[in-house]
């Protein structure tokens, strides 16, 4: 049994089960703190019936969040340790800080919010949710400058055959680390956007409820159209920042083999990558791939022959994610611009709003194959440049690690239904059906 490799099957499970849940709390606390400001500024009660309805399926939400964040952490320690050990100083402290400093602002604010109703000012209950949206959005940028140490690592020097930390405003404020930001927050908006549209979709199919839910239609809907084209603007910049830092991941998101100028791009390719070739190559563009990357046709793109086959991607892997992510990228500022010019006639259009309560999962699909790119994308190296995958694991034995890969799959697997149908049957009863009641004496049915 190969101890790397399960490894790795094991953080890739953990880690793309828990981004299931992040996204969603970034979303939807944002849109949680819009409806009860305006509740606030207004007076009127049915915006309050929409904070506790929505908020009821944040809880929900975030609760399998934590308890998923916490067990995907611990493996650093169990099954890379020797990564640990070698870049502990610089990755520690980032995550140091945001659980002291955002999980800790997020979760007790977020303790004020749920028992608070009735017992503090409305101000001050407007200003807990609005408190856990800015901390969740704080933690998101500690966790991904990490992650972006680990694609550029800069700000470190290499002393005592370990890693240490020398320029921490270096690292915390890397070009890297900005745009990851920026592209994982606006998905993560996209995603808390299409949540509330799909299930105020569904009940304005049924007649439901038809004011209360095409109020929350209308909040989610500018919100999702200007991310939705943020997003594809950021997508731009972090491909120009891909080329000039990872070619080998560049190479490997456009199945591109030989280093050229003007390189082209195809409306359509089928990786070979046994052969290190092409199946299909339909209709080259000359130029496109170097404009693309480099904004200059003329570019030299890096392809992967000239690129050592042990320090490759996999190729399959990083251009498949990389075509269903910029695909999807690409449809919700679409669907977001006619929910857009429909928002005031909503029920005369049931076929978009069939469409949108469809495409709730899709913005689920495009993070987790964009988190699938950036990762497998930097392979072979958990830090890229310096520490490869295969030197980062434990030494541990192979059927440890399978005993745990099984257990996180059958446990993960479990929440994950408990939490689809928690959330499921919640959203289909609507606030008539389950009327949320935060009051002094906890969350009530």
């Amino acid at each position: 049994m190969d101890v790397l490799l399960l490894s790795r099957l094991q953080f890739a499970v953990a880690s793309m089960f828990h981004f299931l849940f992040v996204p969603l709390t970034l979303g939807l606390s944002i849109l949680l703190a819009s409806m009860e400001w305006k509740y606030v500024r207004t007076g009127d009660e049915e915006y309050k019936r929409m904070v506790k309805f929505w908020g009821r399926l944040f809880i929900i939400n975030f609760v399998i969040g934590v308890l998923t964040g916490i067990t995907l952490e611990f493996q650093f320690g169990t099954n890379w340790s020797k990564y640990s050990e070698y870049v502990g100083d610089i990755f520690g402290s980032l995550l140091a800080i945001e659980a002291t400093l955002a999980f800790f602002l997020e979760s007790s604010f977020l303790a004020v919010w749920i028992f608070g109703w009735e017992r503090v000012s409305k101000k001050l209950h407007a200003w807990s949710i609005t408190i856990v949206a800015i901390a969740s959005t704080i933690s998101a940028y500690w966790i991904l400058a990490a992650n972006a140490w680990m694609q550029n690592p800069v700000g470190y020097t290499i002393r005592n055959g370990r890693a240490e930390l020398t320029d921490f405003f270096a690292v915390i404020t890397q070009k890297v680390a900005i745009l990851a930001f920026l592209h994982t927050v606006s998905g993560a908006y996209i995603l808390g956007g299409f949540f509330v549209m799909g299930i105020s979709a569904y009940h304005l199919l049924k007649k439901q409820n038809v004011d209360f839910f095409e109020r929350s239609f209308r909040i989610a809907i500018g919100f999702t159209l200007i991310f939705s084209v943020l997003e594809v603007m950021n997508g731009h910049f972090s491909g120009n920042s891909v080329a000039e830092r990872q070619p080998a991941k560049l190479a490997a998101m456009e199945s591109h083999w030989d280093t050229q100028t003007y390189a082209p791009m195809a409306l359509l390719t089928i990786p070979d990558e046994t052969n290190e070739r092409n199946l299909v190559e339909f209709i080259k563009i000359p130029g496109i791939l170097s404009l693309m990357a480099f904004n200059n046709p003329a570019a030299e793109v890096t392809g992967l022959n000239d690129i050592p086959a042990d320090e490759r991607p996999p190729v399959a892997l990083t251009f498949y994610p990389f075509r269903i992510m910029v695909g999807l990228g690409c449809l919700f500022p679409l669907l977001a611009i006619f929910g857009w010019i429909w928002r005031k006639k909503l029920t005369d259009h049931p076929r978009f709003l069939r469409i949108m309560l469809y495409a709730i999962p899709l913005p689920y699909i495009a993070i987790e194959m964009g988190w699938m790119l950036t990762e497998v994308g930097r392979q072979p190296w958990i830090v890229y440049g310096i520490m490869k995958t295969s030197d980062a694991v434990s030494p541990i034995a192979g059927s440890q690690v399978l005993v745990t890969l099984i257990a996180f799959i059958v446990l993960y697997s479990v929440l994950g239904i408990v939490d689809f149908l928690l959330l499921a049957r919640l959203a289909r009863k609507g606030p008539a059906g389950v009327e949320l009641a935060v009051t002094g004496k906890g969350v009530e049915a």
